[in-house]
């Protein structure tokens, strides 16, 4: 009985030059297992070598031999329609037949890569090498995944307008420095509660410290204690055919007991031990993540009173 299973006559191997010595990012894959994937920044060149490994030694006739650097961003949406923002393409091999195991050097120089690599829960965008051996019945393909950071940038805008934050498209840059003012938040129930949440300012790299304070201007509830939260909210897609997503990165308790009338509490809170993402604005028309930082009281009868503030992230 012959096996129902097609064997493919070819091995591919994909290496990049300096991939054993490179920076290396970890990230979780679709099953939550962490894989390493070597590590680029915009404008960079991706070279390599593409070895395809006869088996058997057997004469296998080909329709071309191709190298491309993909960029796409992929949703789990039937609705949402995938996007490839980048293709650059390099012939390796003309038609012809392959009697023994050869190896072919690529480059693709200077790339622009206007996007941060991302994998969320509804939408992942990704660069990767991909190898296809054309064949008259069935194509042999080989991928590698790289990663990609943009430093100092918030994913671009749509149709490259400045955002509210200052963000320009394009490639993504902005300026973060500037309009990176004090934020002040009332959470308050009339003649029942008041209180100030203050923070020193409305954007952070993905290493900063939050500081702030909680200030207690009228306290007639019995609050049991309070909360702060960081929530990443990704949106995918425009409406109607929207999805959104919401996950707590972190959340701790900050206060355990009621409070009185004009006491203040510090907050100090390290970015740096956390699975955050950059704040992605519209990336490419398809998708958006933003972090909000969350205060919530819960009182002794367990109604929760809460106040939710968007903070900017960015990668220095």
């Amino acid at each position: 009985m012959s096996s129902i299973f097609w064997k493919a006559p070819l091995d591919i191997e994909i290496r990049l030059d300096n991939e054993d010595v490179r920076e290396h990012v970890e990230v979780k894959n679709s099953k939550g297992r962490k894989e390493k994937l070597p590590l680029y920044e915009d404008g960079e060149t991706v070279r390599g070598q593409v070895t395809v490994r006869v088996i058997d030694n057997k004469r296998i006739e080909h329709q071309g031999i191709k190298v491309q650097l993909l960029g796409a961003i992929e949703t789990t949406a039937d609705s949402i329609k995938n996007d490839e923002f980048l293709t650059l393409t390099t012939e390796l091999v003309s038609p012809g037949d392959l009697r023994h195991s050869e190896t072919f050097a690529f480059e693709f120089r200077n790339v622009e890569k206007q996007f941060e690599s991302y994998r969320g829960t509804n939408v992942r965008l990704r660069y990767y090498v991909k190898v296809t051996v054309n064949r008259k019945s069935t194509d042999i393909l080989r991928e590698k995944e790289l990663w990609v950071y943009q430093h100092n940038q918030i994913a671009s805008q749509e149709n490259g307008e400045a955002s509210t934050n200052g963000s320009t498209s394009g490639n993504g840059s902005s300026s973060l420095v500037s309009n990176n003012q004090t934020v002040k938040m009332d959470v308050g129930i009339e003649d029942c509660l008041h209180i100030e949440f203050e923070y020193s300012k409305s954007k952070y790299s993905l290493k900063d410290v939050i500081v702030g304070r909680i200030y207690f201007l009228l306290v007639r509830l019995k609050i049991k204690h309070m909360e702060l939260s960081l929530i990443r909210r990704e949106t995918v897609g425009s409406p109607p055919n929207q999805l959104s997503d919401s996950e707590t990165v972190v959340r701790f308790e900050i206060m355990d007991g009621a409070p009185v009338k004009g006491e203040t509490i510090p907050i100090r809170l390290f970015l740096g031990g956390f699975d955050l993402t950059p704040t992605y604005r519209d990336v490419n028309k398809k998708f958006s993540t933003r972090t909000f930082l969350s205060l919530v009281l819960i009182d002794e009868d367990a109604r929760r009173y809460f106040k939710q503030s968007e903070i900017v992230l960015y990668r220095d």
